[in-house]
């Protein structure tokens, strides 16, 4: 009889043991940065990342005011994909809305970010507290993406053209503690003012990526680059004996 209670209370251990593991291993924290617009390509791929069937995918208009036609082309986009599309708009009422922020977005396997003026989207953030929600979004391992503005938001920081007249540095989530720079090569002032900033130390060395390119980056570190055709790349920019050193990163898979 002793024996066998033995080989019960191992049993219930063991089990017991395994489910507490289990319950603390950390979700994979994954970030999808492309360098331009969202398209179906890049869609797809944020499906794939989630790992789940039918995943619930939220856009976040904020860079662009809520610009009806940037929600009506997120739509357009996921009409076919096997996705439920969601939108959350930071321009609200109160009485319009069923949710909080954090009920809703945390209720999602990925969150989109959509493109527009980077330094009103992270002071309307701050003040909307959707930078806390979002750090716990990214905890939890719900699938963040986004072009431009909305790639920009994960990194330390980089340049944005949200102010008058010239490019100027703006803060982002450091959620990758690297700088970022968006649109390449498709905007001639991009890439010589963001190898002048890391020279200087303006900014720290980064991740440089075409419009139809993108990273993914999971617990804050680089894991893989894509592309929409062989025209577009990505990159990391940093200094090497007091030059800039630009590396092209290598392709893993051409999206379609």
């Amino acid at each position: 009889m002793k024996k066998v209670k033995l080989i019960i209370l191992s049993a219930v251990i063991g089990f017991s043991g395994k489910a507490q593991s289990s319950a603390n291993s950390a979700p994979t924290r994954t970030i999808f940065a492309y360098g331009g617009g969202f398209t179906k390509a890049f869609m797809q791929y944020v499906i794939r990342l989630t790992k789940k069937e039918n995943p619930k995918v939220c856009f976040i208009a904020t860079a662009t005011g809520d610009n009806p036609n940037g929600i009506l082309g997120w739509y357009t986009v996921c009409e076919d994909l096997p996705m439920r599309p969601y939108v959350q708009k930071t321009y609200v009422a109160s009485y319009t809305e069923l949710q909080t922020f954090e009920e809703k977005l945390l209720s999602m396997d990925a969150i989109v970010v959509g493109g527009g003026n980077t330094l009103n989207m992270m002071a309307i953030w701050h003040a909307q507290g959707i930078d806390t929600v979002l750090k716990k979004a990214y905890k939890k391992g719900i699938v963040l993406a986004g072009g431009s503005a909305g790639s920009l938001c994960w990194f330390l920081g980089g340049t944005t053209d949200s102010r008058p007249k010239e490019l100027s540095i703006v803060q982002g989530l450091g959620f990758i503690p690297t700088s970022h720079c968006p649109h390449y090569h498709s905007e001639p002032l991009r890439k010589p003012l963001y190898f002048d900033n890391i020279l200087k130390g303006k900014l720290a060395p980064g991740y440089a990526i075409d419009d139809k390119a993108g990273i993914v980056f999971e617990n804050e570190k680089y894991n893989r680059s894509v592309a929409m055709d062989d025209q577009n790349h990505t990159y990391y920019v940093s200094v090497v004996d007091g030059k800039v050193d630009e590396k092209m990163l290598p392709v893993t898979e051409i999206l379609k």
